[in-house]
């Protein structure tokens, strides 16, 4: 597994997760970020296209070399400065309260402890700051959700450790985050894999 995990399946997410389908959710997801952002879950660079004006440095946290090396042709045409500082979510190499923002897509679902993850970026991220997150997750629908469980399995061997029946909205509130805004609808695509969240929460200090 060694082989895939490192160099075949960094290169498949960045297919799957850069579809036309998801332009539209990480525009949103992006809005409104400002600017010291770090970022858990970089991997290849698919948001760096909706960045807004007004970040003036993302900190990315990535395990994947391959990723990061996928993410260069991204981070070469965009304005803004993005600087890799650490490769494991779960233990962040920053300073207490030291960002303005955080952002997070698709990544709450792979992360081993995803509790031990944002515990961490509410450390480094100043009061009052905001995480802004998109997700895949545990589906509302009775019927979706028995798939979902039926595939999870499989899901977490094929797609290095990804969850299909993790809820973003608990994990986030439970980390001590209040959530602000949320949105949940089925994206393109198979059900069990579609059901998205987008939202922002805010650091209460």
């Amino acid at each position: 597994m060694g082989f895939y995990r490192e160099r075949i399946l960094p290169r498949l997410v960045d297919r799957a997760c850069g579809t036309a389908g998801l332009r539209r959710w990480r525009a949103e997801v992006t809005a409104g970020l400002s600017g010291r952002v770090l970022e858990i879950g970089f991997g290849s660079g698919l948001n760096v296209d909706y960045y807004p004006s007004s970040i003036e440095r993302v900190l990315a946290v990535e395990p994947s070399a391959t990723a990061f090396r996928i993410a260069g042709k991204r981070i070469r045409r965009t304005a803004v400065a993005i600087e890799r500082v650490g490769l494991d979510g779960q233990s962040i190499p920053l300073p207490d309260d030291s960002c303005d923002n955080a952002l997070c897509t698709f990544a709450l679902c792979t992360i081993p402890d995803p509790d031990a993850a944002l515990a961490e970026v509410r450390r480094v991220l100043r009061p009052g700051g905001r995480f802004h997150f998109l997700e895949h997750g545990l589906a509302p629908d009775p019927g979706v959700e028995t798939w979902q469980r039926r595939f999870e399995p499989l899901q977490r061997r094929l797609a290095d450790g990804c969850h299909l029946t993790r809820n973003p909205v608990s994990l986030v509130q439970s980390a001590g985050f209040v959530i602000e805004d949320v949105a949940q609808q089925y994206g393109i695509g198979p059900k069990p894999w579609s059901w998205f969240t987008r939202g922002v929460a805010v650091n209460p200090g």
